[in-house]
């Protein structure tokens, strides 16, 4: 069967999001029909992906085996132009809870992603035993400013951490002390923060929230921490953190220009 996938921001490394999937298959004159929601865990070679609900389906009939095989090709042209890719593998429908229903809970939090700039050519420059020490001093460094600022580790990506916070001001406050922390260690780094919606599903965080975030992060040089708009409005009136307009971007795969603030110091 012939698939192609809606994923939309896919080459995000954050593993947990929710898109659209659309199959296609030809058999002599039929062609068999299957689209519907679909959740995307994990990612590169050991990304899957699951049927949040039961898929919809329809069946064509096409008189001829040439008339089906005109119609699949003309359907599979269509849906190219809206950012669907080949998917290998087969969707697998998501096992419910022993309960007998998905586990699905609703939470808010203001999220951060910190990443290392230039990792590359620093890890060539001092050698594999020389960096997997300065990584080591790297994640302890991080998850002590993350301890003492409440915040929740969700993950790590390669040399970066995403974690969560219930207050913005904790967030914008812990990214500023990793800043500090790590410059100590040579390294510079760009922090990212954006507050969203997100789902707890079979205990993964799952949103679109992460990959805006992810994509603010973008944003920022070596040294910046920018934050979202929406984490802005979140800031208590009282609060000391001042904010410096950045302007208005395009954030890649994200509908829409949003609006960036950077941290001063």
């Amino acid at each position: 069967m012939s698939k192609f996938l809606r994923i939309g921001l896919h080459q995000s490394n954050v593993s947990g999001y929710t898109s659209k999937a659309w199959c296609v298959r030809r058999v002599g004159s039929a062609v068999f029909l299957k689209w519907g929601a679909v959740e995307v865990q994990g990612v590169g070679k050991g990304r899957k992906v699951y049927w949040t609900h039961l898929p919809q389906e329809k069946t064509i009939r096409c008189g001829t085996a040439v008339r089906a095989q005109d119609y699949t090709k003309s359907a599979i042209a269509r849906r190219r132009s809206h950012d669907y890719e080949p998917l290998t593998g087969a969707i697998a429908t998501r096992r419910k809870s022993t309960n007998g229903s998905a586990e699905l809970k609703q939470a808010l939090a203001t999220i951060l992603i910190v990443d290392i700039v230039g990792s590359t050519a620093k890890a060539a420059k001092l050698g594999d035993a020389r960096w997997t020490k300065v990584m080591g001093l790297y994640y302890a460094a991080v998850r002590k400013e993350l301890k003492s600022s409440r915040g929740k580790e969700v993950v790590t990506t390669g040399d970066g951490v995403l974690a969560t916070f219930k207050a913005p001001a904790a967030g914008i406050n812990c990214a500023t002390a990793i800043r500090e922390a790590v410059r100590t260690l040579g390294l510079d780094i760009r922090v990212g923060l954006h507050a969203g919606e997100y789902t707890i599903s079979g205990g993964e965080m799952v949103g679109i929230a992460f990959h805006i975030c992810t994509r603010v992060a973008a944003k920022a040089r070596a040294g910046e921490v920018l934050v979202s708009r929406a984490v802005k409005d979140l800031l208590a009136a009282q609060s000391q953190i001042s904010l410096r307009d950045h302007g208005s971007h395009q954030l890649k795969g994200v509908p829409a220009r949003w609006r960036l603030y950077r941290v001063e110091s």
